[in-house]
């Protein structure tokens, strides 16, 4: 089944009652879609690709060879195992957030850079979507991300950006890749590259 496909171009045209109304859909019976025409750059993104990428060449293989999953399944192919290995993900990844920015990576050429750029895109988009939300519920505009900030003066959700990273595995008959699971948030925004194509999605029936 496939994935739905949301112009967020329309909404600014005399098709925004219409696209309201799939958006308004897509959350209900689905739970996710896909956004094209969503404002954020393609140069942008593209640079995104290339920093990632190279960040994870640059600083983050070594340390994936050396990591939990890669000694597990090593040691599985050598006691020539027939198990699989259930509870683990074939993934490297790191979180950046406002938190944690003196740790981000430094030895990859303009990384901080596009990322801190990318990340207010993202921030931007993401309150178009809550207040596409607002709209479809009847809610006053910017009611979802108010509730997302809490009650406190200083408040503010809290807004981080994963980046991982899928190396290729030597034996992929040992392991699943990456486990089925529930993303944990208000709003996530997945920015996918163009290598093979292992995002799957299951939609799940409304509660009610």
């Amino acid at each position: 089944m496939a994935i739905p496909v949301i112009d967020f171009s329309k909404l600014d045209s005399e098709e925004r009652a219409k696209t309201l109304a799939q958006i308004a859909h897509c959350c209900e019976e689905w739970g996710f879609f896909q956004l094209v025409n969503h404002g954020i750059a393609e140069v942008l993104l593209e640079r995104v690709k290339k920093v990632a990428s190279e960040c994870y060449k640059l600083e983050r293989e070594e340390n994936f060879k050396n990591s939990k999953p890669v000694k597990l399944l090593n040691e599985l192919v050598e006691k020539k195992s027939v198990d699989k290995l259930e509870n683990l993900d074939w993934e490297d990844v790191f979180l950046l957030s406002d938190d944690n920015e003196n740790e981000w990576p430094t030895k990859t050429h303009v990384f901080k850079e596009t990322m801190k750029e990318y990340r207010a895109e993202l921030k931007k988009l993401a309150v178009k979507v809550m207040e596409v939300m607002d709209e479809n519920l009847g809610l006053p505009k910017g009611y979802i991300k108010k509730a997302f900030e809490g009650a406190g003066e200083n408040e503010t959700a809290f807004f981080g950006t994963k980046v991982s990273h899928y190396p290729p595995c030597p034996h992929p008959e040992k392991l699943t890749g990456l486990r089925a699971h529930t993303d944990a948030g208000g709003v996530i925004l997945l920015f996918q590259d163009d290598e093979g194509d292992g995002l799957h999605c299951r939609p799940s029936p409304p509660r009610p």
